[in-house]
């Protein structure tokens, strides 16, 4: 589809952030969001210049930020040939075709260039398929800012009705190639729904977490096996589900897509087939970075989703990641702000975690430098035991 991809091909576009910061968002939480997008906007191919950030009560509904604001970053944009603007949340259609028509160059909003970065990252007819269903789904609301240049003509006989009916005609074809996307996709559904109970009545253990991570390094520590790894958001799409054993114990184990803050409503809708995965789980592994800063934020948005895929309580062991990279910040004596998660060391980490989290299952880990991995091993087979011997009281494959 000829709007999906709109970074795919680029080499380095040179682009813009913006965003806002409201009595919703303060200043720091801005400027995290929008290390995000730069970080997305890496992934997708486009080289940040600058960032634009404006103070207001709530976002413009006509431009997003105020117009002198509008005007600066267009000043901004002729003066150093930018050929991006990325906002860093979801435009109206008439947000858009504003905003278009006084920068002159390409607008995308965060959920187009996340959407962009699952169609470049989608491998398998399934992966495909679903994200061209929330691409469609995405765009049939913006279909007239793509016929934007009948605004240009001066009127007359014949220049309204065929730009309209144009658009009918376009909004029409869409809707049916959703109808056959999501059929075909609930056919697929049906197909992996008969995997999934093919395979049989082992434990099964999802790997879940914030993008970028360590998931999938995770999982080829534990598998031994080559899942795509990379130090990028959204670095696999597809789930992979995979037979570990651990001493005479098999399971499976799955992962799963990362999840990030404001991902599309469409993709949520259009990738539940993978969060099948995560429903139909025995164990969660949820993992973390403890390198990054905001990884309790991060702990909370994965739990928030979670709640919504599943309300049922799963047993989980949390995983903190990473490690070898978490840098220790005492704080001087004179600072009287609030001490953050770099403030504490390791081993003040290690105790209120072990403290807030049910059961005390969590474990600090380096999957790259494979260090304490044995003792999450230890943990995953005691969980998993635990769960066959409930499922299977009489059977002696463990005794």
């Amino acid at each position: 589809m000829s709007n999906g991809h709109v970074l795919v091909d680029a080499v380095e576009e040179r682009c813009v952030l913006v965003g806002v910061i409201t009595s919703d968002i303060n200043e720091d939480i801005a400027h995290e969001y929008l290390d995000e997008l730069e970080f997305l906007a890496e992934t997708a191919g486009a080289l940040t210049q600058h960032r634009f950030l404006q103070k207001m009560p709530m976002p413009n509904p006509k431009t997003f930020v105020g117009m002198g604001k509008l005007e600066e970053i267009h000043q901004y944009i002729k003066e150093n040939e930018i050929d991006l603007c990325i906002f860093d949340d979801e435009l109206s259609p008439s947000q858009l075709r504003n905003i278009e028509r006084t920068l002159e160059v390409k607008v995308l909003d965060r959920n187009n260039l996340i959407l962009d970065i699952f169609a470049s990252r989608a491998r398998t007819s399934h992966a495909k398929t679903q994200v061209e269903l929330a691409q469609l789904q995405y765009l049939l609301p913006r279909l007239t800012r793509m016929w934007t240049h009948l605004e240009r003509q001066k009127g007359g006989i014949g220049m309204r009705g065929p730009g309209e009916t144009q658009i009918e005609t376009d909004r029409r074809i869409i809707q049916q190639k959703i109808s056959l996307l999501k059929s075909r996709l609930s056919e697929i559904d049906k197909q992996m729904a008969i995997q999934r109970g093919n395979r049989g009545q082992l434990v099964r253990v999802a790997l879940v977490g914030y993008t970028n991570v360590g998931k999938s390094t995770l999982m080829n520590l534990l598998s031994k096996s080559e899942v795509f790894a990379e130090n990028k958001l959204f670095a696999t799409l597809d789930t992979t589900v995979r037979k570990v054993v651990i001493d005479n114990l098999p399971f499976l184990l799955t992962d799963t897509v990362g999840f990030i803050r404001k991902l599309p409503h469409q993709l949520v809708e259009s990738f539940k087939s993978t969060l099948d995965e995560v429903r139909e789980a025995d164990i969660l592994v949820h993992v973390l970075d403890l390198a990054h800063p905001n990884f309790e934020d991060h702990y909370n948005v994965v739990n928030e989703t979670l709640n919504e895929i599943d309300k049922t309580e799963k047993p989980t062991i949390v995983v903190f990641n990473k490690i070898d990279q978490f840098v220790y910040q005492p704080k001087d004596e004179d600072d009287l702000s609030p001490r953050t998660a770099q403030n504490y060391s390791l081993e003040e980490l290690k105790k209120t975690w072990m403290a807030k989290v049910n059961r005390n299952m969590c474990v600090f880990i380096s999957a790259h430098e494979k260090t304490n991995i044995e003792e999450l091993k230890t943990m995953l087979y005691e969980e998993v035991k635990r769960i066959f011997q409930e499922r299977y009281p009489y059977n002696d494959f463990l005794y």
